[in-house]
């Protein structure tokens, strides 16, 4: 199941040219952990030639699969022969479960500090007109809390939040969700808690404006400088005529 699948490490790739026929094989080691267990992990070695995948070779089946005529053959030679079976057995162990293990240990001892945004989205029913999303990617550990607050009490309803989702590099991202009703004067935040902050991380959202009122200032900031250039500029133009003696009637 590829939603379980927590990590894809690709420890070794190695090609080849043969210019007897013009093709160009390339093979892959590959190891698919499913947790936080770096010896719960399957080992895959895969040879492709050109773009075409050829063979491959699968740990927890302890067996090859041919996709081309030329692979199938091999494939069908090698899962009679238990030396080759074996060698692919030690590949999984050294590669996967031993450089694994320490790539595992080394990431333990580092804690990886999120990012965080807050932004308005459409809501999901029509229960409230509004809705917030604080967002919160590239983190680890897995523990993780969000909490969404108002006028600096926590909410406890009309919110809902994904699980830690796991981005496949040992790193997570989460999303919560809160529909409310906009009231003149309250102050809506995200707080998030997680063991690489020596203390929450707050992101307070302005609700002084809905989003279509902040563009429309934007844009009527832009076009305020604009009028002001193009003033200025009609302005120098003027002058220079005057000064030229060429607004002359």
């Amino acid at each position: 199941n590829s939603k379980n699948i927590y990590c894809i490490l690709r420890v070794f790739m190695h090609s080849c040219f043969f210019s007897p026929d013009g093709h160009f094989i390339t093979t892959l080691d590959l190891c698919y952990y499913r947790g936080e267990d770096p010896h719960d992990v399957e080992y895959i070695w895969r040879a492709i030639s050109d773009t075409v995948k050829v063979m491959e070779y699968n740990s927890t089946l302890n067996r090859f699969t041919g996709y081309t005529p030329t692979g199938k053959h091999k494939a069908e030679q090698f899962n009679a022969d238990p030396v080759v079976l074996a060698s692919f057995q030690t590949s999984l162990h050294f590669f996967c479960k031993y450089y694994g293990a320490l790539a595992y240990k080394a990431g333990l001892n580092s804690n990886v500090e999120p990012s965080v945004h807050l932004r308005s989205m459409t809501p999901h029913s029509d229960r409230h007109p509004s809705m917030l999303t604080c967002s919160v990617y590239k983190f680890y550990p897995k523990q993780i809390r969000v909490t969404w607050l108002r006028n600096g009490q926590e909410v406890t309803s009309n919110m809902t939040s994904s699980e830690e989702l796991a981005n496949g590099d040992w790193h997570y991202q989460i999303h919560s969700y809160l529909e409310y009703t906009p009231t003149p004067g309250e102050k809506i935040s995200c707080m998030v808690e997680h063991a690489s902050f020596t203390e929450p991380k707050i992101l307070h959202w302005d609700m002084s404006l809905p989003e279509s009122g902040r563009n429309k200032i934007a844009i009527g900031a832009s076009g305020l400088v604009l009028g002001v250039v193009f003033a200025a500029a009609g302005l120098l133009y003027y002058n220079r005529r005057t000064t030229t003696g060429g607004g002359g009637e």
